[in-house]
């Protein structure tokens, strides 16, 4: 069944409620998100691997394609989910509130893997560990030369993220630098000496109130999430910034290697980070124990267009009068559409990413806004047309991740270069040539 909070919100149920389970009264509803009866803990997906598939719903295909590949249906979507919630969470925690046993969910994450279809990763928050710079480089270039820089630039570690956009800009780069003179040589010296390139733009962020990691599909309800979630950070205290700067960088220095083998693959097993970096598997599952609690290691779970439906990606670029600033920036906070909000140093001082499911969908959100906010100005509307990279990941035509690029801002700018293994690391499952499957 599938229930709509609204356009952009949905909310799917699994399973079928028979009798009550031990310790809840005949006629008491069961809590939300626990599954109930003989088949508590096997809850029926339409093309779930060990049931009959049944007639599908939602926004995608069910069962499996002529020839046997698998499609996804409403298990991905509610697996995936779950792992934006707590994306290193083990199979066992996730089965009880999905409702399957954890070796399906173990094989679902693999196909979903394989294809490219899903992925974890992760990057440092300059926010929490008060050190590095972090900017939004938009790029004009030539017209026939827009898919050639991109390539160019996807293979850098600085930048994180590239998007072929509509607007004034041709591409649209979040660029990452330990200090800002780096990111000045960057721009200036990589991106402005490419062939093709006209111009750049550079915003800095001064502040990221909402991150990628952060958003959700609707595809879990309440009691799911909460069942799923990772006991809450209280070891999140202020920045590192507090202190002296040195401190942040030589912390993030010493996690250097944990952090780029997660970025790779974010579900990475303990073992085989221990054999990465060096370090005894204890002190592993210690810091990143440390890092995650702290907030200053970010998880995040992405997907290709296959899994999240093909939503419209929009960048609105934002001019507010400085006491309107921070009810603009909780007011997208608060929205299910908003994947990521920031306060920024340039032309606009808020840039909103958002995923709606059609365009007048932003029209609807601008009259809102204008409603909550009073005076803004809408500097830029950017449509993104395509996905180049994603946090370090590369995607191909599809969306599918197709390669790795680690996001390393002591790295040279030669180091993601054809010929650098850096750029590829066979036997990770989501690494894949261009157009495979």
């Amino acid at each position: 069944m599938v229930g709509f909070l609204n356009p952009d919100r949905k909310i799917y149920q699994f399973g079928r409620a028979q009798s009550p389970p031990r310790g809840v009264a005949t006629g008491a509803s069961p809590p939300r998100g626990v599954a109930t009866g003989a088949r508590a803990r096997r809850a029926v997906y339409p093309g779930d691997d060990e049931h009959v598939p049944q007639p599908g719903v939602g926004r995608t295909s069910v069962g499996r394609a002529s020839g046997g590949a698998a499609v996804t249906d409403e298990l991905d979507l509610a697996l995936v989910d779950a792992l934006r919630v707590d994306p290193r969470a083990p199979w066992s925690r996730l089965a009880g509130p999905l409702g399957v046993d954890p070796a399906t969910l173990s094989r679902r994450w693999s196909r979903l893997a394989a294809a490219g279809d899903a992925w974890v990763t992760c990057y440092p928050s300059t926010d929490r560990f008060g050190y590095g710079v972090t900017a939004l480089v938009e790029v004009e270039c030539s017209a026939n030369r827009v898919a050639t820089v991109a390539a160019q630039l996807a293979r850098d570690p600085q930048a994180a993220s590239i998007e072929v956009v509509t607007g004034g800009a041709d591409l649209l780069l979040t660029v990452g630098a330990t200090e800002q003179s780096l990111l000045t040589r960057y721009v200036l010296d990589r991106i402005g000496a490419l062939p093709g390139v006209l111009r750049t733009r550079t915003s800095l962020v001064e502040r990221t109130v909402l991150e990628g990691s952060r958003w959700r599909d609707g595809a879990l309800d309440t009691g799911q999430r909460e069942a799923i979630a990772a006991p809450p950070p209280a070891a999140v205290g202020p920045p590192i910034a507090a202190g002296p700067p040195a401190a942040g960088a030589h912390q993030l220095r010493a996690d250097r290697s944990l952090l780029v083998a997660l970025g790779q693959d974010g579900r990475m097993p303990y073992a085989e980070l221990a054999a990465r970096t060096g370090l005894p598997p204890s002190t592993v599952r210690r810091r990143l124990a440390e890092l995650r609690e702290s907030g200053r290691l970010v998880l995040r779970c992405d997907t290709s267009p296959m899994l999240s439906g093909h939503p419209v990606h929009l960048l609105l670029w934002l001019e507010l009068p400085a006491d309107r600033l921070e009810p603009a920036a909780r007011w997208f906070a608060t929205l299910p559409q908003t994947r990521m909000c920031a306060v920024t140093l340039g032309a606009a001082n808020l840039v909103t990413y958002l995923m709606v499911r059609q365009l007048s969908d932003l029209r609807r959100l601008e009259v809102e806004l204008h409603r909550q906010v009073g005076e803004v100005r809408v500097r830029e509307r950017q449509l993104t047309v395509r996905l180049v990279k994603l946090v370090g990941h590369l995607l191909d035509a599809d969306g599918r991740a197709c390669g790795y690029v680690p996001l390393d801002p002591w790295a040279d700018w030669d180091a993601g270069q054809p010929g650098n293994p850096a750029t590829r690391q066979p036997g990770n499952p989501a690494t894949r040539q261009p157009g495979g499957s």
